[in-house]
């Protein structure tokens, strides 16, 4: 596997980890939140369902 590969594979598994996205621009060496977010921010099936589950959790608690 290209070292890209690995780089990238290791990017996306820290923000399914839920790593905030500054973190995994400093520990990718980025020199722009912007570069990360415009490289990693395609949604990958785990963030999307935990997103969601975040999304339905704080509607519950507004109409609680």
């Amino acid at each position: 596997m290209p070292i890209h590969s690995l780089r990238h594979t290791h990017a996306v598994l820290l923000l399914e980890a839920d790593n905030d996205m500054k973190y995994v621009q400093e520990r990718i060496g980025h020199g722009s939140i912007t570069i990360t977010s415009d490289v990693y921010s395609h949604i990958s099936k785990k963030i999307e369902v935990s997103s969601i589950e975040k999304y339905k959790a704080h509607i519950r608690s507004i109409l609680d």
